[in-house]
């Protein structure tokens, strides 16, 4: 459970308490739980190009700009049902693929397994049919040991459906270190020496401003690669409405405060509340020690309507499956933490024996044992599952593509095995200099 608390701090009033171990257990199971009792048109086909390039970002005010690689800037935004035509090219000076996190059901657009690298100028075309409306990453797939960092870049899929708010927000929150001399480390490499930073879409600080009683949507994205973090709203009744891109039954996230996985995306609903003036702050929990990231702040324009909205419906649906039969499932053991048989992104080969194969219609259940000796963060590529409880006669209520998982714990996965195709799966320990691990599954 997060625990919520008061401590002294000297750049914030509000703050909140929490622990590294604090952090993975909330994420593997009951503090995401409710407290119950280019440009395209939609079924169009839209041609979109991605550049894995080498961009700048300013992390220090007078000093020089920071090196990275990126696929550009700005949210990518497309309709549900739209087909992209995707041009990817390779303008960095080590190979590349384009790894989009939460699309199921593409695998002829897989990297690794279906797609290859790309070398330095190389390009590679194919289509990504947008099955689901959610809030989904594009990033270059590098492996680890490059001479820059990467950037994610938001993609986002609105739904044919209206969703009753009025301003919908991106916050991509993204890890930095840092050496003396300003340059970033990479992940997967050393960080000995070096000062973590913050960001918020590129910025140490980041506020946004609305009128009174506007309902806001804001998709936070954990851009960091190695890093269980949490952030939390203070004094605003955060209102869950999506998790890594799949809707969930609405519920207030407790003291305001969401965890995610490196990559993990959650949609919350807020409403600026109050007279001109408030200001919410938005604080940022690493495991260590929480930081003011940005604020809410109403502003003194004429307020959108008289009383904020009533709670909000849950967001209309993608189909995803309705149940599962558990007792008819397939089921697999897969342990995270041995290196042994899994492979950098670099030193995979597709010829190798997949870590399961299933058939298509069949529900699939994983239990994902960590032997290693810190906490680790699994991804299941091509498919969304749901996070079991413990006893294996149920399921949380939300669906999920990344999970992280204490040392010496063992958790339970399902999901249905809907797609056809090879697909990867990874981990990857959550320490800095820890390597990106691949591996792949088939449905038959």
């Amino acid at each position: 459970m997060v625990r919520i608390g008061r401590m002294t701090s000297p750049a914030a009033s509000p703050e909140f308490s929490l622990t590294r171990r604090d952090l993975m257990i909330a994420l593997g199971a009951a503090a995401l739980c409710p407290a119950w009792p280019a440009t395209g048109s939609a079924q169009g086909r839209t041609a979109v190009a991605l550049q894995a390039k080498t961009d700048r970002i300013s992390l220090h005010p007078g000093r020089p700009e920071t090196p990275v690689s990126s696929l550009g800037s700005g949210d990518l935004r497309f309709k549900r049902g739209e087909v992209l035509d995707v041009t990817f090219g390779n303008e960095l000076p080590v190979t590349a693929a384009l790894d989009c996190r939460g699309l199921d059901g593409v695998p002829a657009a897989e990297p690794l397994v279906s797609r290859a690298p790309l070398a330095t100028a190389a390009k590679d075309t194919f289509q990504l049919p947008l099955r689901h409306a959610g809030t989904f990453l594009c990033e270059p797939l590098l492996g680890d040991g490059g001479t820059a960092p990467t950037r994610p870049r938001p993609l986002i899929v609105t739904g044919a459906s209206p969703v009753a708010v009025d301003r919908d927000e991106v916050l991509l929150i993204e890890e930095w270190r840092l050496r003396p001399d300003g340059t970033a480390i990479p992940p997967g490499s050393n960080p000995k020496d070096s000062t973590s930073i913050h960001t918020i879409n590129g910025k140490t600080s980041y506020d946004i401003s609305a009128p009174a009683n506007t309902r806001l949507r804001l998709r936070f994205i954990n851009g960091s690669q190695r890093s269980v973090l949490a952030v939390k709203l203070e004094n605003l009744d955060v209102r869950v409405m999506a998790i890594d891109g799949q809707p969930a039954e609405p519920f207030l996230a407790r003291n305001g405060a969401l965890v995610l996985a490196p990559g993990g995306r959650t949609d919350v609903f807020v409403d600026a509340a109050g007279p001109a003036g408030n200001s919410f702050p938005i604080l940022l929990h690493d495991g260590k020690q929480a930081r003011p990231v940005g604020k809410l702040v109403v502003s003194n324009e004429q307020p959108v309507r008289t009383a904020p909205f009533p709670p909000a419906p849950p967001l209309p649906g993608n189909d995803m499956p309705a149940a599962l039969d558990l007792k008819s499932a397939a089921r697999f053991d897969l342990a995270l933490g041995n290196p042994a048989d899994w492979f950098r992104p670099a030193e995979f080969k597709p010829t190798t024996a997949p870590a399961f194969q299933a058939k298509a219609g069949r529900p699939v259940v994983l239990a994902l044992a960590n032997r290693g000796a810190i906490a680790g963060v699994f991804r299941l590529h091509g498919h969304h599952f749901r996070l079991l409880d413990r006893l294996d006669d149920g399921w949380k209520p939300f669906w999920l593509d990344t999970l992280a998982i204490e040392p010496g714990q063992t958790q339970r996965i399902a999901f249905l095995a809907e797609y056809p195709g090879r697909y990867l799966i990874e981990q990857v320990a959550a320490d800095w200099a820890a390597p990106r691990l691949v591996r792949w599954y088939s449905v038959q």
